[in-house]
């Protein structure tokens, strides 16, 4: 026979109740505070990567010598790849942490993590799966309330209703 263990108004006890308590705890962390985190992170891991390709504005020979002999990608020539490269690595992430065109820019660097784990490094799956998850919080949920996009669409909606209003 099952015990089942004693509750206070309904409510589990022991070790059930102490997982619910803390998952209600948990249930209040704001989705703006995740999304600023899933924002800022992974950006600065580009930006870093970008910084390494560069030297002022111009794109290095070591960095596309890389391309070239290391990375190898199909079907675009590696000076071309490499100048693409360092500019997504600066310009999106520099959107994502102002919180501007948030999910496109988490979109384009979802879609260069994708190039990276496919062509470049297969073996870093646990490493780019976390990047990939990270924009896919902001392409499912948005930026937060931490971002110029909240800022623009509460301006919008502010407009609208005071046309909505005469």
């Amino acid at each position: 026979m099952i015990r089942i263990p004693a509750t206070h108004a309904g409510k589990p006890s022991g070790l059930p109740g102490a997982m619910l308590a803390a998952a209600a705890i948990l249930d209040k962390i704001p989705q703006s505070l995740i999304s600023l985190a899933a924002r800022i992170f992974p950006a600065a891991v580009f930006w870093r990567s970008g910084e390494t390709k560069v030297e002022g504005w111009h794109v290095t020979d070591s960095a596309i010598a890389l391309f070239q002999d290391e990375y190898k990608l199909p079907l675009i020539d590696p000076a071309l790849a490499a100048n693409i490269a360092a500019f997504s690595e600066h310009f999106f992430p520099v959107l994502l942490v102002i919180g501007l065109a948030s999910r496109l820019s988490a979109l384009a660097l979802l879609g260069m993590t994708a190039v990276i784990e496919i062509f470049v490094y297969p073996d870093a799956w646990p490493t780019h799966g976390v990047w990939a998850t990270c924009f896919l919080v902001v392409i499912a949920r948005g930026p937060g309330i931490f971002s110029l996009d909240h800022l623009i669409a509460r301006r919008f909606a502010a407009r609208g209703e005071k046309r909505l209003s005469r």
